[in-house]
């Protein structure tokens, strides 16, 4: 009795319902889904569900640090999007008459265009940390503004074809079997989602960067005042993202096997809200890596129920917008309770 006293007096029903709201409405859509089809719940389609949401949880990894450091990143999908496109011209079949490099006539070690894939992703998050960290832009706005660059960059990137712009596809058999195989039951997408996932998990409680992280998000003034080097810190985290988008682009392009000029469209958007759902706080300072992906995997339980249920393509956007706005809203309505 007395720890049940000590709870209600630590959190009220009221804040334990404002706490768990987006989790209480997402599991009622998932169950009223199941009820309006209950074949949706099944092996083949819940494997299918961790296979679309790896590397998207991958890119939430990245996108998370943004968050705590009370930020955000909008160029997330268009970044991605230029990472797949340079692992796929990379490892298209070499016997595709019409593939982007010809003059590659013997298959490419995999882990070229991983590396590569990688080193632009970084390159871009390094211009997002620069513009947060030295220029004390807001995180939006240089992050917008990278969108865009990085959205051009991919059309010139494909155009640039000797076909011009098509899709980049047919591509190695090494390169399909590695992103889409299965080890013991489970896709190997699922095994490199728990692998980061781990990695981050370290590196957010065990490091002494994931605690500045915190720190700063937290509150910057006093971490400086602490002695801590907030805008080193900071390319840091960007770097740390940067390597995770490339990871998650070169994934992306095996499992889709096709990449264009849209690969990675609201990826960003998608990241963000799976972050949201799963507790990360806009306020900063506040998220934990098993919640990202319990965000994220809920987030594509929604959206694959509504392909399943066959819902109109353009109300699946309203949908998930109205997710994202309530996710935002319950936060907000959090920190002003804390405050």
């Amino acid at each position: 009795m007395e720890k049940l006293k000590s709870f209600k007096g630590d959190k009220t029903w009221q804040e334990l319902l404002l706490d768990y709201a987006l989790y209480i409405i997402l599991i009622i859509m998932i169950i009223g889904v199941i009820a309006a089809d209950p074949t949706f719940l099944s092996k083949n389609n819940f494997l299918k569900i961790l296979a679309q949401a790896s590397t998207r949880g991958i890119l939430a990894l990245g996108v998370a640090g943004m968050i705590v450091l009370a930020g955000t990143d909008l160029s997330a999908g268009r970044i991605l999007g230029c990472g797949a496109a340079i692992s796929a011209s990379l490892l298209q079949s070499v016997t595709y008459a019409s593939r982007m490099y010809p003059q590659i006539t013997e298959p490419l070690p995999l882990v070229l265009p991983l590396l590569l894939s990688i080193v632009v992703c970084v390159a871009f998050c390094l211009l997002n940390g620069f513009g947060v960290a030295k220029l004390h832009m807001h995180a939006f706005i240089i992050s917008l503004g990278t969108q865009l660059i990085a959205y051009g960059a991919l059309c010139l990137y494909i155009d640039s074809q000797k076909g011009g712009a098509q899709p980049i596809a047919s591509l190695d058999p090494r390169y399909i079997e590695l992103v889409n195989g299965y080890w013991l039951g489970i896709p190997h997408l699922v095994y490199f989602m728990v692998i980061c996932a781990v990695i981050m998990w370290f590196v957010w409680n065990k490091t002494t960067l994931g605690k500045n992280m915190f720190a700063i998000g937290g509150n910057p003034e006093a971490a400086a005042v602490s002695g801590v080097n907030v805008a080193k810190n900071i390319m840091m985290i960007y770097l740390v993202a940067g390597i995770l988008y490339g990871i998650a682009a070169f994934l992306e392009a095996g499992r889709i096997q096709s990449v264009t000029t849209a690969t990675g469209t609201n990826y960003d958007l998608d990241a963000i809200s799976g972050c949201v759902i799963g507790g990360v706080s806009f306020s900063g300072g506040v998220g934990t890596i098993p919640g990202i992906l319990i965000g994220v995997i809920i987030l594509q339980v929604i959206n694959y129920s509504l392909y399943y249920l066959g819902v109109n393509a353009y109300l699946q956007y309203i949908i998930k917008g109205l997710i994202i706005i309530l996710a935002v809203a319950i936060d907000v309505r959090k920190y002003i309770a804390k405050k």
